[in-house]
């Protein structure tokens, strides 16, 4: 299963407004994402499509999360929303 690790940039961490951006683009997609702190167990991913699990993972600034993907495309599905969480969506 491919996986992309990724530095939350947004000053703030994934609060609001990051997190409705990245869950938006994660909906989009024709596959199945899931995030999770980096060093968290794999059961404990939660859907990246989801808002409010993205607010409760509570990654600030800094912080590093795992992404993972598995299907058609997942690559490049995991390498754009990478992108998104390493912008400062908060500048």
């Amino acid at each position: 299963m491919p996986e992309r690790t990724a530095t939350i940039a947004s000053r703030v961490g994934l609060h609001a407004r990051p997190a409705a951006i990245f869950a938006e683009a994660a909906g989009d997609l024709d596959i199945d994402v899931t995030i999770a702190r980096q060093g968290e167990p794999a059961d404990d991913a939660m859907d990246a499509a989801s808002i409010l699990s993205l607010m409760s993972l509570g990654a600030s600034h800094g912080d590093v999360v795992v992404l993972r993907a598995e299907g058609e495309g997942a690559d490049a599905a995991l390498d754009s929303l990478v992108k998104i969480l390493e912008t400062d969506h908060d500048a």
